[in-house]
């Protein structure tokens, strides 16, 4: 896509709609390029190879960073109006400071990891359920592991229509859970064995 193409996207979006660009930071190549820019003369191998990897991805995509600032600054949106434009990053300090400055991204929300608070709007809208005796492990569970909301909400949908499906929704949240976090126990082992047989490889095969 070129700035040219964005241009018309945008020319033939209706007003009152909802533009979504998602994780920016991989569809386009806005991530300190001045930067680079500015101090092309110093640059380190390491930035060079970073600068050849950026000239690959530019002869894909032509959109640029002032193009993506049009967009978002309204000049190639003044025929329309009442637009919404979202933008979806898992690395927003990778993004050009000019890109999130306060006037063009107005509001900034983050999805953090899944809370009790969340959980229990999560229940409510998938099973019309406000309390349970397995709230209290499910609460004990997300104050001490990390889960994305979607995992939770994945895990609350009814897969049947039996009687004690809520239950066994529950039961199946809990299981995943612990499976997902003995999962990343037993990887965090392997790799400080690892590291202990590169750090000791005499000592561990005497």
């Amino acid at each position: 896509m070129e700035n040219a193409e964005l241009k018309q996207l945008l020319i033939e979006t209706s007003s009152k709609s909802i533009m979504v660009i998602k994780d920016i930071d991989c569809s386009l190549d806005l991530t300190g390029a001045r930067k680079i820019k500015k101090n092309g003369k110093d640059e380190t191998k390491d930035e060079m190879m970073k600068q050849n990897k950026r000239e690959d991805q530019e002869k894909k995509s032509r959109v640029t960073l002032s193009g993506v600032l049009n967009f978002i600054d309204g000049i190639w949106s003044a025929c329309g109006e009442e637009r919404i434009i979202v933008f979806t990053t898992n690395h927003v300090k990778k993004l050009d400071p000019a890109l999130i400055r306060r006037g063009r991204m107005d509001l900034r929300i983050e999805m953090s990891y899944c809370d009790f608070e969340a959980f229990k709007v999560l229940a409510k809208n998938y099973l019309d359920m406000d309390s349970h005796p397995l709230f209290g492990e499910i609460r004990q569970l997300l104050e001490e592991y990390d889960v994305c909301p979607c995992d939770v909400a994945e895990n609350l949908i009814p897969k049947g229509e039996s009687s004690d499906h809520k239950e066994t929704c529950l039961m199946g949240l809990i299981e995943a859970i612990k499976n997902e976090n003995k999962k990343k126990h037993e990887v965090v082992l392997k790799e400080e064995v690892q590291d202990g047989n590169a750090l000791f490889p005499n000592i561990l095969e005497e």
